[in-house]
């Protein structure tokens, strides 16, 4: 809803000839970034544009750019969202988290996630491996010990070319085991 009543007010500021300035805030990795609409970001920005093009997190990656693939998958105040379906202007005060906010900050240690698909090498060309990681984070903060059919329904947004989805399940499954 608040963002048809922005998007009536720009409308009438565009026909009264006065420029609108409003600043979002997405905190990124911990980071606060002040975003200024119209100059920092544009309001059809997508999420996944921004934080890649203005904000230089390239552990997001976009494909297919309709929602379709899941290459996108961030942490969006925890829930795995897909960033190239979302308006930059729609996450306002959210909480972001990327691949590159996983690892810990002061022993530089990768996240368990991580380091189980490393050990399980449940990757290939790597492409779609920080969405699947991300989407896996979320499922494990909500269900500890999922099954494999619980598994196999949170990825199937995932579309990897490669074929180690097999791998991500058997690396999933470990890291649930070990109650991490």
């Amino acid at each position: 809803m608040k963002k048809n009543k922005d998007i009536r007010g720009k409308r009438r500021a565009a026909s009264t000839g006065k420029s609108v300035e409003k600043n979002i805030s997405l905190t990124v990795n911990g980071k606060l970034h002040e975003l200024m609409v119209g100059k920092d970001v544009n309001p059809d920005h997508t999420l996944a544009h921004t934080l890649r093009e203005t904000l230089g997190y390239t552990g997001i990656k976009i494909a297919c750019d309709h929602g379709s693939c899941g290459a996108c998958t961030l942490l969006s105040d925890g829930e795995a969202v897909l960033s190239c379906t979302m308006l930059t202007i729609a996450c306002d005060g959210k909480h972001i988290t990327t691949i590159e906010g996983l690892e810990n900050k002061e022993t530089g240690e990768l996240h368990p996630v991580q380091q189980a698909f490393i050990d399980y090498t449940a990757f290939q060309c790597g492409f779609c491996t920080p969405g699947i990681i991300l989407s896996t984070k979320a499922l494990l903060d909500k269900n500890p010990a999922p099954t494999e059919e619980e598994i196999r329904r949170e990825l199937a947004g995932h579309y990897c070319r490669c074929g180690s989805h097999y791998l991500v399940i058997k690396a999933i499954q470990a890291l649930a085991r070990k109650g991490k």
